[in-house]
């Protein structure tokens, strides 16, 4: 990834299968990396070899090998309170503490 794009680009992990995550966090580096999935129950469907839910995206980042719990953090919500800092202060205010972490 070229040096402009290591802070400019971001790729999320709405992606139905584990080999896609996989992947993902295989040739993209975790700062920039955001967590998404579809509203739950967006997408109608069972996984019947696994009988997940097909929209349930947080099992496939939790299934990841090799990342630590601050790399799962980054994923989860840091990075996207570093991308977006209006959304980190907005949090901030509705929590009514600071410290919501990046």
């Amino acid at each position: 990834m070229t040096s402009t794009c290591s802070t400019t680009c971001f790729f999320d992990t709405c992606v139905y299968h584990q080999a896609g995550i996989d992947l993902l966090a295989r040739v993209i580096p975790i700062d920039n990396i955001l967590f998404a999935s579809e509203m739950l129950g967006a997408v109608k469907g069972i996984d019947p070899d696994t009988g997940h839910h097909v929209d349930d995206t947080k099992r496939y980042i939790d299934a990841l090998q090799g990342l630590d719990d601050e790399q799962r953090h980054k994923i989860f919500e840091g990075n996207a309170l570093r991308v977006y800092p209006r959304l980190k202060r907005r949090l901030e205010n509705i929590c009514g503490r600071q410290g919501v972490s990046a």
